[in-house]
């Protein structure tokens, strides 16, 4: 086995550490203030919104439950199949809870707009969504995001909890993949 740097494999750097800190802090702010009079319940996806998760919970200032489903949609590839698979449900009963689900990304839509419509058929009072990064060129399903992270271009991207074939999750960053190495 090769040992590398992660960074090797990188064509472009898009969003630096210090905007991706500098945006969930803003949004943080902001959710902290909207839901000053609840106890929300933050879910995030598995993997790839672990990251977005860590920081997001830490800048918000009111108390909040956490919990995370893992939901595939991907397997081993670049594109969305479609076909939403829950692999591992909530800890917790959502009726009646103010849900905010912590995104990493929403790239087709459709995987979201499935939790979505899954947490409200499960009661919950309200579901709302933040999410990190949006790939409009790519969007086959319409949901409402309350809280905006970036918009970004129609590439492949990894970083900050995002991944290409289970690696470059660890990277700090939101970067652009050389296409030699998802083209192999």
């Amino acid at each position: 086995m090769q040992i590398s740097d992660v960074r090797d494999d990188i064509a472009d750097e898009l969003i630096s550490r210090e905007e991706i800190h500098g945006k969930i802090k803003e949004v943080a702010a902001q959710v902290s203030e909207d839901y000053k009079n609840t106890y929300p319940l933050l879910v995030a996806v598995l993997k790839g919104a672990v990251n977005t998760m860590a920081i997001f919970s830490q800048e918000v200032s009111i108390p909040v439950q956490i919990d995370f489903m893992t939901l595939s949609s991907y397997g081993a590839g670049t594109e969305s199949s479609g076909k939403i698979t829950v692999r591992q449900d909530l800890g917790c009963d959502v009726a009646g809870r103010d849900v905010l689900i912590v995104e990493d990304i929403i790239d087709s839509g459709l995987t979201l707009e499935w939790l979505v419509k899954e947490l409200k058929s499960r009661g919950a009072a309200s579901v709302e969504v933040f999410a990190l990064l949006e790939k409009p060129a790519r969007r086959i399903a319409e949901v409402d995001v309350k809280y905006k992270g970036f918009t970004i271009p129609d590439e492949f991207v990894v970083g900050f909890g995002l991944d290409y074939d289970e690696k470059y999750r660890n990277l700090d960053s939101i970067a652009v993949l050389k296409p030699e190495v998802y083209q192999a």
